[in-house]
């Protein structure tokens, strides 16, 4: 619930992924995160479609990145969604309330929403899951090695992933410095 409420309220909610890996580890911390995220884009995402959709559509005109994205949602819908999703290009909490100023539906905007968010908090929840394994005592060279790979490989996906995540948005269009391609 404190990780919906935030997300709707524009709270930074990265240290929330890595305190749900803390407290919970990934089994459980992971889910929990992916689910409660998803909900909260979906409540901020309504927000912004039916009751702030002036007042986000004023601030975003703003911006060219923005302005380049709607584009490229216009034109790639849930696709344009799911790689925005794996990249860093948009703050999350930010990414929620734009879209619901796109023409995206909500049907194609929950799961590209759930499915893209994935990659960046398996990496942020294993964060949080190591560090609590790292403060016990008595983890021995074989844990530490665990999870030192485990964290390595986390990582390169992370990265991996968002590299592709960018090429793709630069094919439509959309760029770190939100410039249309022509």
């Amino acid at each position: 619930v404190v990780y919906i409420v935030a997300t709707v309220f524009l709270v930074p909610v990265s240290v929330l992924t890595v305190v749900a890996g803390l407290a919970f580890g990934v089994a459980i911390g992971f889910p929990l995160v992916v689910v409660s995220a998803t909900i909260g884009a979906t409540l901020a995402f309504l927000v912004a479609r039916y009751l702030m959709h002036k007042r986000v559509e004023s601030l975003v005109a703003k911006r060219p990145k923005f302005k380049a994205v709607n584009q490229a949602v216009s034109e790639g819908g849930w696709k344009i969604v799911g790689l925005l999703r794996l990249s860093p290009l948009l703050p999350f909490n930010l990414q929620n309330y734009f879209y619901g100023i796109t023409d995206v539906k909500l049907v194609q905007y929950v799961p590209a929403t759930f499915v893209g968010i994935m990659p960046g908090t398996l990496l942020y929840v294993y964060l949080g899951a190591a560090g609590k394994a790292a403060s016990r005592e008595g983890g021995g060279p074989l844990q530490w090695t665990f999870f030192a790979v485990g964290l390595i490989a986390t990582v390169a996906v992370a990265v991996f992933v968002t590299k592709k995540a960018k090429e793709k948005l630069k094919q439509h269009g959309v760029s770190d410095g939100g410039n249309k391609k022509k």
